[in-house]
């Protein structure tokens, strides 16, 4: 049996009533779509976040159209019952967890791309289809969707969360590169915000509203995307490092002299170790910079030249070219899976995973600290960074029924969250706030900030049903 967090970590749980006759109203409706079966609804009420003793939703709906959804949502607005969005489960903060009961609404059959318009480099899509499923229907155009968090994500999952990935420090994230979305709102209304053209000052910026909010505002329904043309040429390498400050300065020199570097990837040796164990390979088990450059044939070898030249100054070595999409692939692949080779290079363990993003000129200090904090508390852990973009991730990695390694580990996320903060950065740099960084969202924003989202949250969704207990409290 997981031990659960520490009381002032545990999330508010108020279970709301959810009456029979909206299960039935919702079985008339779905039909076999409207499942209460105990596993479907426990697979619905767990993600990879620390929290484990939450009780599932009540019941689950799979949602095939638009029309689906607002006729679920004003089912459960009717009673005033919580609605939780579903994708693929991979949130790391809680974000679907049904802290106040309600039923989850799961989009993952929704998963249709609707158009590729290649002249205009966008693409419509349905909000179940993944990162993977867009770039494989875009592709024959000589496009790509180059956002790419570590997990297969949902593309609404991905706009609710502002997600961004090992792309962001060239491409940017979700929020700069969503168009216009459609949405169900807490009264079951649809709506759509945006549109297809690059830009626009007509009224508020509601697509941005809705970037980002976690569910709490409305269920995104349809999302519109930037595409970008494929690179006429791609070449990843690795650089070796005598220390992570090596690797870092390295870092924040190439971003200072805007190098137009895509991918600029930190993995400690602790992680490379678990890597190489995991996806069979024999990397330097050293401090390491994976990095990727786009263009053409010649920019990308003026890049990786300039490049080669600043890590040498900093003493890199065995820099290594990774020319052929199946050598890139397995590299990327590996970053990628970085998570699942951590929890396997310790069976039953769970890993308390958390981010921060710190302006670039902070990186070093915040980054040095925090893994020396780590290093002193014993517990293993991994570590990778988006650090092009001043991002990085810990997970630590605790027994689930050992009590004193979860506070520590706890204690370790609130010391390097309060250090991004006071250097100021942000308490997340992509994970979003979810249920785990509510505290933080508090002190990064101040009481008035979180107070005008409140704000907001209540005038467009007064019952409070739209995955409540989530970024704040009501």
């Amino acid at each position: 049996m997981n031990t659960p967090l520490p009381s002032h970590l545990l999330p508010e749980i108020h279970q709301r009533e959810v009456p029979a006759a909206l299960i039935d109203a919702l079985k008339a409706r779905f039909g076999d779509r409207c499942s209460t079966a105990l596993a479907v609804r426990e697979q619905h009420g767990r993600d990879e976040s620390a929290f484990t003793t939450v009780p599932p939703p009540s019941a689950v709906v799979f949602a095939e159209s638009t029309a689906d959804v607002a006729d679920a949502v004003k089912l459960a607005a009717q009673h005033r019952v919580p609605v939780i969005p579903f994708g693929v489960g991979s949130s790391l903060e809680g974000h679907l967890l049904a802290v106040q009961g309600g039923i989850s609404i799961d989009v993952s059959r929704m998963a249709q791309v609707l158009s590729v318009n290649a002249e205009d480099l966008t693409v419509t899509v349905q909000p179940g289809v993944t990162r993977k499923a867009v770039n494989e229907a875009v592709k024959s155009e000589g496009l790509f969707f180059p956002i790419d968090p570590g997990a297969d994500a949902s593309i609404g999952g991905m706009a609710a969360t502002r997600a961004s990935g090992t792309n962001a420090v060239r491409y940017g994230t979700m929020r700069e590169n969503v168009l216009a979305l459609e949405v169900v709102t807490a009264q079951g209304e649809v709506i759509r915000t945006g549109t297809r053209a690059k830009k626009s000052s007509a009224g508020y910026d509601l697509t941005r509203l809705m970037v980002g909010s976690e569910g709490t505002l409305g269920v995104i329904t349809e999302v519109t995307l930037k595409l970008y043309p494929l690179p006429e040429a791609v070449s990843a390498a690795t650089c070796s490092f005598p220390s992570i400050e090596a690797a870092v300065r390295t870092t924040i020199q190439v971003i200072q002299m805007g190098i137009p570097i895509a991918r600029c990837e930190l993995i400690d040796a602790g992680t490379i170790r678990m890597v190489n164990a995991h996806s069979k390979l024999n990397l330097r088990e050293e401090t390491m910079l994976l990095m990727e450059f786009h263009g053409s044939p010649a920019s990308v070898q003026e890049q990786a030249e300039t490049v080669q030249a600043i890590a040498d100054e900093f003493g890199g070595q065995a820099f290594a070219w990774a020319t052929t999409p199946e050598d890139r692939t397995r590299l990327w692949t590996a970053r990628h899976n970085a998570y699942f080779a951590a929890v396997q290079s310790k069976p039953g363990c769970r890993a308390i995973s958390t981010d921060t993003c710190v302006p670039i000129s902070r990186l070093a200090d915040c980054l040095l600290d925090s893994v020396a904090e780590a290093d002193a508390s014993g517990l293993p852990y991994f570590l990778v960074g988006h650090v092009g973009d001043g991002n990085f991730h810990f997970g630590y990695l605790i027994d689930p029924d050992n009590a004193d390694e979860r506070r520590l580990a706890e204690d370790l996320n609130h010391k390097l969250v309060a250090r991004a903060l006071s250097l100021e950065g942000t308490c997340t740099g992509e994970h979003g706030v979810g249920l785990h960084k509510m505290d933080f969202l508090r002190h990064e924003a101040g009481d008035g900030a979180v107070q005008m989202m409140r704000t907001i949250k209540r005038a467009l969704d007064p019952d409070n049903i739209m995955n409540p207990g989530k970024i704040f409290a009501w």
